[in-house]
């Protein structure tokens, strides 16, 4: 299975520092509303960002594309792969499977999902995180959604072993005015939101960063609104031969994150796993071999 072809997002990250000021303004504002504010006609995106239409004719082109149709038509199908449901999802692949094994497809798919989810890290964002996610003058709160809630409570259960003042949220939206409400500036909401994008989650953001919480979110190669108010943003490439998509990237990816995050705080974090084991020795929760 061949890698797939870079987002326009990433063509715009990778071609950057050779943009003209005018040109920057342009892919700024694009990123700001990705992929919308690129699926008008030329001259209407233009008008909304500002700029002459020559500006985005030339920055399209060092982006690697003929021209403005073809740029067009890149965004429209990113846009198309974000609101595909399972059954799409499945045709897609399926008219394109190689010959040979599901397994060995399989198999080929998560290895270029992991390939493409590091090596587009960028490891000083992933650093910063990490110092967030250790910070235990604030609480760390962390939700999913209706797939990612597994996430969600993997991290959880993590966590709050290595530092204190974790929250789990509930997958039930109607709980969550509950804790926006003890949401104080300084603390941190770990998000975790995939395609189809949750619109509860969304909204739930927007409240959060209102009240000056910091936002991590992980989620796909396409990127969730929420990206628009998190402070850090981890994208995880999950298409496979199926009619789900995979969450092993994005474990991998949380399971670095957790590492990380005990090493950042290791003497407390040994003492606390040091209590944590004589509490499970008085509950006699776990086998002892001798």
């Amino acid at each position: 299975m061949s890698k797939p072809a870079p987002s326009v997002r990433e063509l715009i990250r990778e071609q950057y520092s050779t943009l003209t000021q005018s040109e920057r303004k342009f892919a700024n504002s694009l990123l700001e509303n990705y992929p919308a504010a690129g699926l008008a006609s030329i001259t209407i995106v233009a008008a909304n960002a500002d700029v002459s239409t020559p500006t985005v004719a030339r920055m399209v082109q060092k982006l690697g594309f003929k021209g403005y149709p073809q740029f067009h038509q890149a965004l429209l199908k990113e846009l198309e792969a974000q609101v595909s449901g399972p059954t799409q999802r499945r045709a897609n692949w399926a008219a394109e499977a190689p010959e040979g094994h599901l397994l060995n497809r399989f198999a080929q798919a998560v290895t270029d999902n992991l390939g493409q989810t590091f090596s587009n890290l960028d490891y000083e964002q992933f650093d910063l995180a990490v110092r967030q996610l250790s910070d235990t003058e604030g609480r760390l709160y962390v939700v999913g959604g209706r797939i990612t809630r597994a996430l969600a409570d993997y991290a959880f259960t993590h966590f709050q072993a290595i530092r204190q003042h974790v929250t789990h949220m509930t997958s039930s939206s109607a709980t969550w005015p509950h804790y926006v409400l003890d949401m104080e500036a300084g603390d941190t909401l770990l998000m975790f939101d995939v395609r189809r994008y949750e619109t509860n989650l969304q909204r739930l953001a927007e409240l959060a960063a209102e009240r000056g919480v910091k936002i991590i979110l992980i989620t796909d190669q396409w990127a969730s609104p929420i990206t628009s108010v998190a402070q850090h943003t981890f994208n995880c490439w999950v298409e496979i031969p199926s009619a789900w998509d995979s969450n092993i990237s994005t474990m991998m990816l949380l399971e670095a994150m957790i590492a990380a995050t005990q090493e950042e705080g290791w003497d407390e974090t040994r003492e606390r796993y040091e209590r944590l084991d004589e509490l499970f020795d008085m509950t006699r929760l776990f086998r002892k071999f001798t």
